[in-house]
């Protein structure tokens, strides 16, 4: 199938498969704003609330080119931003009022936080009763941790995921990416569209908790229930445990990561190496025994690897249908075809006239299709045209600015 006839059926008039919801977005840093940038990208109204002047990210390196920092044009592309500081008088009616006409409300502040302000789940379901509140917090809502503070790394050790990775005479070592974040982020969407699922069928809103523990437990590979029952788990590096030859392979200008689980495709390697009697040879021809054979087939495999270059390497056996891939760069990857093909950068035009290629959408929609619709607004540039659609005269606007809160 190509691109054209995926999408032949696609619509032109909506934005995306969310059009119609409306998305409070009260949140900062990384998981909530990664959330809501998903369900922007869907095609939903996000409205971010911030405090006037919004700061964050500002301390950051810019996106090059465009004078931009480069976290807030991330994860806050396709919203609109009011500026409204939920701490001063005043502001708390104002953001009742924008939860009447909400269908989801997504916030990631310590427990508690927000009904101390006056706009908590109990608050706001008052207002509107069929609202999904959706929480994301490092250790959830309840629970003996619950008011502890989840930044990203923190709650990768907690998780015990830490512990894992690495090479087995290194010490433990976090993600390169905000996983943690990037996981709670998900399964808040998740969460927030399975209680859209259930309103809709039954007129109740709810209460999602989303704990960033609970996200990195849920999507560790059964690792938890291992640990539970007893099994011993190892840090192994870039092999796996249960297959082999499986790993990142020197090659003559670089790696490449090969995995062969099943004993033919060990057999089709093993013409490939020239040894085709390898393929039923002792200690070889089955992985049970390729696993108790580990030093022997990973020494064979690395020195026919280190012949080559890694682009031979995985031309030679992607040809034969073998799982092989060249260890790449992101900057190599924002060059590939493919890539652009699965429109994974779209030019995106940003909030000061400038333009990037910003990291497009994961799950592609035949008939309502997702995107990138607008770069990151700066803050507060829709406070105005909110404010409007909320019915707030000029007079009531000139109280807000004197108390601070707009």
């Amino acid at each position: 199938m190509d691109r054209e006839t995926f999408y032949r059926d696609a619509r032109g008039d909506l934005p995306g498969p969310l059009h119609g919801v409306r998305v409070l977005d009260l949140t900062k840093v990384w998981s909530g704003p990664y959330a809501s940038s998903i369900l922007a990208d869907l095609g939903a109204d996000v409205i971010r609330v911030e405090m006037p002047g919004n700061r964050e990210g500002q301390a950051l390196p810019e996106l090059p080119g465009t004078g931009l920092p480069w976290w807030r044009q991330i994860v806050h592309r396709g919203k609109r931003s009011i500026g409204l500081d939920l701490r001063k008088q005043g502001a708390a009616e104002v953001f009742l009022r924008l939860v009447a006409s909400a269908d989801v409300l997504l916030e990631n502040y310590k427990p508690g936080t927000l009904a101390a302000w006056g706009v908590g789940y109990e608050q706001c379901r008052a207002v509107r009763p069929d609202l999904v509140f959706v929480s994301v917090s490092g250790f959830g809502q309840y629970g003996p941790h619950s008011r502890r503070p989840g930044y990203d790394p923190a709650v990768q050790a907690a998780a015990g995921w830490m512990s894992l990775n690495g090479e087995p005479d290194g010490g433990p070592l976090k993600a390169p990416t905000f996983l943690a974040d990037d996981l709670a982020g998900l399964h808040a969407v998740i969460g927030a569209l399975a209680a859209l699922r259930h309103r809709d069928a039954t007129g109740e809103g709810q209460h999602v908790d989303v704990s960033m523990l609970d996200a990195m437990l849920a999507t560790s590979d059964g690792n938890l229930t291992l640990a539970a029952t007893g099994a011993r788990l190892e840090r192994t590096g870039n092999a796996a445990g249960f297959v082999v030859p499986a790993g990142a392979y020197g090659c003559a200008d670089g790696h490449v990561y090969i995995a062969i689980g099943l004993d033919k495709e060990w057999r089709a390697f093993a013409e490939e190496l020239g040894r085709p009697e390898l393929g039923r040879a002792a200690g070889f021809a089955t992985n049970a025994e390729r696993v108790a054979n580990r030093e022997a087939v990973d020494a064979l495999v690395g020195d026919w690897c280190a012949g080559r270059t890694a682009e031979q390497v995985e031309a030679a056996l992607t040809r034969r249908g073998l799982t092989a891939q060249r260890v790449r760069s992101f900057a190599e990857v924002a060059k590939d075809p493919h890539v652009a093909e699965r429109e994974m950068l779209q030019e995106t035009r940003l909030s000061n006239g400038s333009a990037a290629p910003l990291t497009g959408p994961a799950v592609k929609f035949s008939r309502t299709p997702s995107r990138v619709r607008a770069g990151a607004p700066e803050p507060g540039a829709h406070t105005a045209e909110i404010l409007d659609g909320l019915g707030l005269d000029g007079a009531a606007r000139a109280r807000l600015r004197d108390l601070g809160a707009i």
